[in-house]
Formats: C-alpha cells, sequence, structure tokens
C-alpha cells in the first residue's frame, strides 16, 4: 500500500476559511455552498493528537462518498454536483485536497449526533453495568460485552464544543430540542440507514457495531444526511471472523490507538503525546483494509 504524503492542516488561499474541526478544514465558497476536507488529523478521548494517520482523510472521504450513494434512495443528502476544478482552479491548491474533499450544500445542523447501537460496547456497556439501561432503553438483563442487542436502539446525544465530551441523552429531551416531528424523522432515519449498511457490511466481513450520523435541514425544513456517514472515524467496525461475545474485539477504527494511549501516563487533556511511526502505520492500515472490504481497491 502506497500513500500520498499526509495531510495534517490544508492552507488554501483562495477561499475563505469557515472553521477547523477535530478531523475536518471546511471553507467558504459563496452564500449556499461549501469545502469540506478531511485532513488526516485524529482526535482521540475529544484531544487532537499531533501526528497525522497517513491517507486518513482519503479514506474517510471515499468511504463518505460510496455511502452517500449508496444511501441515497432512503434521503437526500449534502453533496452537490460541482466539481473540484470549478471551486479550485489553481492546481496547487486543487492537488492539495484532492481525493480528500467535498463540495457541499450549506445546511443548518441539528443540535444532536444520531447514535445508534447494535451491540453493547464502549460507554453503552458501561451504562448497561451501572443502570441496565442505556439513554433511559431498558435491556434485558444477562447481556454480555460486545453482545448483539436484540434489535439496534437510538442513543442520541448532545454536540459538545471542541474539547468537551458529549453528553448522552434520552428521545424525549431530543424532542425538546427539534420539536416531535423532526426528532422521531432522525430516530427512524438512523436506524433504517444502520440497518441497511449494517446488512451489507456483514456480508463482506465487518460488523458494524455502532454509528453515529449527523443531520441537517434546510429552508424548507427538509432533512438532509451530513458530515460523514459509516465511517471507521464515526463507527465501531469490527472483523466479523474475530468476533466473539464477552470481550472487546478488534477494530478497523481508531481504537488501536485509544489502546495503546491508555497504556501511557497522559491525563487525557491537550497537548497530546507523539505517536510512535509503526502505532500510526498500522492505524493507517486498517483504515485502508476497512475500505478496500466497504469499496474496493482504487
Amino acid at each position: 500500500m502506497t500513500t500520498p504524503a499526509a495531510l495534517y492542516q490544508s492552507t488554501l488561499t483562495s477561499l475563505k476559511l469557515r472553521a477547523r474541526g477535530k478531523v475536518r478544514d471546511i471553507y467558504d465558497i459563496d452564500d449556499n455552498t461549501m469545502l469540506i476536507v478531511a485532513t488526516d488529523r485524529l482526535s482521540a478521548f475529544d484531544v487532537i493528537l499531533p501526528d497525522p494517520i497517513p491517507g486518513k482523510g482519503r479514506v474517510l472521504t471515499r468511504i463518505s462518498n460510496f455511502w452517500f450513494k449508496t444511501l441515497g434512495h432512503i434521503m437526500p443528502n449534502h453533496l452537490t454536483d460541482i466539481s473540484l476544478q470549478t471551486v479550485l482552479p489553481d492546481e496547487s491548491e486543487r492537488n492539495q485536497v484532492e481525493g480528500r474533499s467535498v463540495i457541499v450544500r450549506k445546511l443548518k445542523p441539528l443540535p444532536v449526533e444520531a447514535i445508534v447501537r447494535g451491540y453493547l460496547i464502549g460507554s453503552g456497556w458501561k451504562d448497561y453495568l451501572k443502570s441496565g439501561e442505556i439513554c433511559g432503553i431498558k435491556l434485558p438483563t444477562g447481556l454480555q460485552q460486545a453482545q448483539q442487542l436484540p434489535e439496534a436502539i437510538y442513543t442520541p446525544s448532545t454536540k459538545a464544543a471542541m474539547d468537551q465530551h458529549d453528553e448522552n441523552v434520552s428521545f424525549e429531551a431530543t424532542v425538546a430540542l427539534m420539536g416531535q416531528d423532526l426528532a422521531e424523522q432522525v430516530r427512524d432515519a438512523s436506524l433504517k440507514i444502520y440497518q441497511e449498511a449494517a446488512d451489507y457490511a456483514k456480508e463482506r466481513g465487518i460488523i458494524i457495531a455502532d454509528t453515529k450520523f449527523e443531520f441537517g435541514v434546510d429552508d424548507a425544513g427538509i432533512l438532509y444526511l451530513i458530515d460523514e456517514v459509516l465511517t471507521p472515524d464515526s463507527s465501531r467496525f469490527w472483523p466479523a471472523d474475530q468476533y466473539q461475545v464477552g470481550v472487546s474485539p478488534p477494530s478497523f477504527d481508531k481504537q488501536y490507538i485509544r489502546d495503546y494511549l491508555e497504556t501511557l501516563d497522559w491525563n487525557k487533556t491537550a497537548p497530546g503525546p507523539l505517536l510512535p511511526t509503526e502505532v500510526t502505520d498500522f492505524c493507517a492500515k486498517k483504515y485502508h483494509e476497512a475500505e478496500v472490504r466497504l469499496v474496493g481497491e482504487l
């Protein structure tokens, strides 16, 4: 696997920088559209780490674009058909973000992250051990770590500011934020998208244990799928052939980095620690493997 040089931060001068997130740099194009660049930055425990994962942004972009197209029959998404060359006529700027950028409609993001869980793991497992519930949803007793749930559940969270932790909330709390109709649309779309994607991925040897979606609305109130979708950054991917109930399975996502960080004497606040090359290379390899299984080789 050969990977182009890593991009930690984009530097486009022909467009106005709108924001830098944990992974993405966002530039204004005009009143209706913007350019989103997926860098190779990595965040763990809500801290942006100083070392990039080579090629990660390209993997995230290709996987997201694949899912946007595959799931387009369920609901519209924020992608436009505007070419990158139209927006960035300068070849040097275009080369910097080629393959890792999308031109999207400007929409109003909703104030919740739509999380769907198909398996009992992560913070959901911790909540279950304490209360037998996740986000107010009562689960059967006696479930084990990593066990598949009787049916996928919708467990939304509120969006936190940069460097803060998201907070799990009940469905009723999202109704208070967005209204009954929109809250139900988000919940139902999230569950439908997850189930279709999970079935597809399982045929290709990947279990999607859980995932998060983001949605936005246009001026007419129409709901759109936005941001990224069903990537190793926004989801927990497990190799189906190594899955077993009762233990936390290996993964195709940044869990490998989290596990490494847990071995360090680090208080999980910025600045993050430097990562050895073998750690970033291994993580890049896992991202690429997920991409190939889901989308195929370039």
